[in-house]
């Protein structure tokens, strides 16, 4: 297996772990963050990328709950987003555990594509990347799209709002990647 399959089926691993966490908080929940506009996802994204830093520049934690959950909280709010994006928010949870699911996947798959794509042009320059590097880059995009959300999401040059979730989320599996499937290579 060369190293753009492994990828493609590491990929697929994180997807399988985040998707599990997705469906089992919809049977608790239902569809509850159907009534979130983007932006708050966006906030939410927020929330846990800081954590991720803090952690990292404190060097311990209080909470019982490490990085890897906030990085498959930052996929799952990435896809919400995305799908936010599509058919907008609602005002009560309005989407069946089947339909947010195939919604799930389809982003996913979308974002896997992107990957595959960039990783052909970038040479799977990831793996050499610190975990505290990309939780920066996750920020910036937060950040990109904090802006362009406040320009009605009008942009002069730049790529809109769904493109920088999608990299939000293709970075955030990433560092699943290195935590979960590759744990030594990155401390």
């Amino acid at each position: 297996m060369n190293q753009e399959e492994k990828t493609v089926q590491q990929f697929e691993q994180i997807k399988e772990i985040c998707i599990d966490i997705f469906i089992k908080k919809m049977a608790d929940y239902g569809s509850a963050w159907r009534v979130m506009r983007s932006s708050s996802l966006t906030d939410q994204i927020y929330i846990k990328v800081q954590r991720i830093r803090s952690i990292h520049d404190k060097g311990k934690q209080k909470i019982d709950e490490g990085i890897k959950g906030e990085f498959i909280a930052i996929v799952n709010y990435s896809v919400m987003a995305l799908i936010q994006l599509e058919i907008g928010h609602a005002n009560f949870a309005d989407l069946n555990i089947d339909d947010a699911n195939a919604r799930y996947i389809d982003y996913y798959d979308q974002s896997r594509k992107l990957m595959q794509d960039k990783n052909h042009d970038y040479g799977e320059a990831w793996r050499e990347m610190r975990i505290s590097s990309i939780a920066d880059i996750i920020l910036m995009k937060l950040l990109r799209i904090k802006q362009i959300e406040d320009n009605q999401g009008l942009t002069t040059i730049s790529e809109g709002i769904d493109a920088n979730f999608y990299d939000i989320l293709n970075y955030a599996v990433f560092a699943l990647i290195k935590l979960e499937l590759e744990p030594a290579t990155d401390k």
